[in-house]
């Protein structure tokens, strides 16, 4: 009892009210130091980034590639040409993620021209319209179903931003069967050419209204009377000497491989 309180010193728990005060006071200046030590650091480590661009980028030197619309499982597009509700999925990602590419929604984007890099200084930064017929057959204009109906579907793929990036050369994406003489590959725009007008990409904050180029890709099958179709599409990066697409430590640096099943 007389450890919690003892009257005749007036000790609280071992304490006098003077010993509580200064190792209170000790404590309160100790944390509070640590406290502006850790906020005067975190300032001055936000001084050295920019908030528009990555302030490391050396470990991402060349671009990866990503296909739309998302496939279900790991990389594969199966559906059925008769049941329309396998590929329906499909075709409602590709008209969601085409959707910033329709002409309306490009009225204020510019009309840049082809072959040259469109660099630009700021602080206002453009971006270069991306008309949707380059992609022929797989638009969605002529066909709203991408092929899928007729068991011809098309796959969009893109390469992956990164800022600050001048492909040199004409780089393109092509795309090849995996599997001899089971399907007929085409790529549009023409040869899976991608213009140097959509390069250097200056960021999400600064390049707001900014497109990705891309390229489709469709797969005809060659046996359409067989019951079930089915090929690996590799599509790599090619045509600019600065993008790589073979690395032994990142096998799928500038690369994917993705396959459609097709079934009657």
């Amino acid at each position: 009892k007389l450890f919690i309180y003892n009257p005749t010193t007036g000790e609280f728990l071992g304490r006098t009210a003077k010993s509580w005060g200064l190792i209170l006071l000790f404590y309160l200046v100790f944390y509070g130091f640590l406290a502006a030590l850790f906020s005067f650091t975190m300032w001055a480590m936000l001084q050295t980034l920019n908030d528009e661009v990555p302030k490391y980028r050396d470990q991402i030197p060349s671009p990866g590639l990503t296909v739309f619309p998302k496939p279900v499982t790991a990389l594969e597009y199966s559906f059925t040409v008769s049941d329309p509700e396998s590929y329906k999925g499909y075709i409602e990602d590709l008209r969601k993620f085409l959707k910033p590419y329709e002409s309306e929604e490009q009225k204020n984007l510019t009309a840049c021209s082809d072959g040259a890099l469109f660099e630009q200084k700021g602080p206002v930064y453009s971006a270069c319209q991306f008309p949707l017929p380059l992609l022929q057959a797989c638009s969605g204009v002529d066909d709203p179903d991408f092929g899928y109906s007729r068991g011809s579907p098309c796959v969009l793929v893109k390469m992956n931003r990164i800022i600050g990036l001048k492909p040199q050369g004409m780089p393109r994406i092509e795309c090849t069967s995996k599997s001899e003489n089971t399907a007929t590959l085409s790529t549009y725009p023409f040869n899976g050419v991608i213009d140097l007008k959509y390069f250097p990409y200056y960021g999400k904050k600064l390049h707001v209204s900014y497109l990705q180029p891309l390229v489709a890709v469709q797969v005809s099958f060659n046996a359409t009377s067989s019951t079930t179709n089915e090929v690996t599409v590799e599509c790599k990066i090619d045509g600019s000497p600065n993008l790589k697409n073979q690395d032994d430590r990142d096998k799928f640096l500038g690369r994917v491989v993705f396959k459609v099943i097709a079934r009657a």
